[in-house]
């Protein structure tokens, strides 16, 4: 939101900051909850997403930016472009460091490597055409919440398939990420969710109004007595 006012100079409501506040509070409190349940809890960790984060908000206003302004780039080219300055930046990275070398031999010693690399890589490809398909479409706004509920979800997965510690503030933490998504909901469709709710009242009134048998002269004469 924040890459979304300096970039673009983009103007929010008052239920995007409620949705992304509670988001973002929820978010903080899950990574707490990690904390209390993972004694071996790293710190740098923290830095490195934070930052991951904050790149990650500048690339995603950008995105939105450039295919605003050119409309006439795809994604495919958007992918192209940003992945093949991105894989030069590691592989240059990689050979500085001596763990090119290292990474081939791991791969070469492990016959599965290669082909999991491949279907995380179609994976990946498909999921970033989604993503900007909803960038180009909705904006980086609710591009994030998309993936934040996404993140969520692996999340809950991940308690399903695999054995870790619970606590209950995961379930707290959870509920505000989810009320932060309905917030945002709610604003994006506030006129047709009021027309429904209006629409079920009336239908529920009338449904009532024809299922109760009006009382007869003598029914009301004896009431009356």
């Amino acid at each position: 939101m924040i890459g979304g006012i300096i970039i673009l100079g983009k103007k929010y409501t008052l239920y995007d900051y409620c949705s992304v506040f509670l988001m973002c509070f929820g978010l903080i409190w899950f990574s707490l909850a990690d904390q209390t349940v993972s004694p071996e809890f790293e710190p740098k960790g923290i830095v490195i997403i934070c930052m991951a984060l904050c790149f990650d908000a500048v690339f995603g206003n950008y995105q939105e930016k450039l295919l605003k302004k050119y409309p006439q780039f795809t994604n495919a080219d958007i992918i192209f472009y940003t992945y093949s300055f991105g894989s030069i930046i590691i592989f240059t990275w990689l050979c500085t460091t001596g763990q090119f070398m290292k990474s081939v031999k791991f791969a070469s010693e492990h016959s599965d490597v290669y082909p999991l690399a491949m279907v995380y890589a179609t994976f990946g490809y498909l999921g970033v055409q989604c993503v900007l398909a909803l960038i180009k479409s909705s904006g980086v706004l609710v591009t994030t919440i998309v993936t934040t509920m996404r993140k969520v979800i692996t999340v809950v997965l991940s308690f399903i398939f695999f054995t870790k510690p619970f606590t209950f503030q995961y379930v707290w933490s959870g509920s505000l990420v989810l009320l932060g998504i309905c917030i945002s909901i709610y604003k994006r469709n506030r006129i047709h969710i009021l027309s429904a709710m209006s629409d079920t009242i009336r239908a529920i009134q009338s449904f009532k109004r024809s299922h109760i048998t009006p009382l007869s002269k003598v029914d009301r004469t004896v009431q009356q007595v």
